[in-house]
């Protein structure tokens, strides 16, 4: 299990690809920090070995211990063009996680604006409230970002 892991954090992409052929169901198993290799290899930010797993994956919104999925995590890290490759093979824009933020009010926290955007496109619920009850254009003010010019 470990392998996995190991070739992703080592960016690996043929380890990679080779342990995903060998044994698919690897795709599904969680570090110690309850993350899936599609999470881990989202937030590093290295695409291509996302790209592999999303070939190979049936849970493209399962979510780590703190409940964030892989878009989440790419929207607070701002990798645009894996949120997009994540939007684009079915991730869910509104999974809300254990602390009821969404992938759009982690973009807002982190003043994320073309992933704020991309977001928005593709459905994002502007009225989300995390669990204190902010919604993504209260974080965004936050950062100084005037998000009305998304809507």
């Amino acid at each position: 299990m470990e392998d996995i892991f190991n070739a992703i954090r080592s960016e690996k992409l043929d380890s990679v690809r080779e342990i995903l052929t060998a044994n698919a169901e690897i795709v599904n198993v969680k570090d110690s920090r309850g993350s899936t290799p599609l999470l881990l290899a989202s937030y590093y930010g290295f695409q291509e070995i996302t790209q592999v797993i999303l070939e190979h994956t049936t849970n493209i919104n399962a979510k780590d211990s703190s409940g964030n999925t892989a878009l989440m995590g790419v929207c607070f890290k701002g990798y645009y063009d894996i949120a997009k490759l994540l939007i684009d093979k079915g991730a869910d824009v509104n999974q809300k996680n254990f602390n009821d933020a969404t992938a759009l009010i982690y973009a807002a926290t982190f003043g994320q604006k073309e992933i704020i955007k991309l977001l928005i496109e593709n459905g994002a619920d502007i009225d989300a409230q995390d669990n204190k009850g902010y919604t993504a254009a209260m974080h965004a003010k936050n950062q100084g970002i005037d998000f009305s010019e998304f809507i």
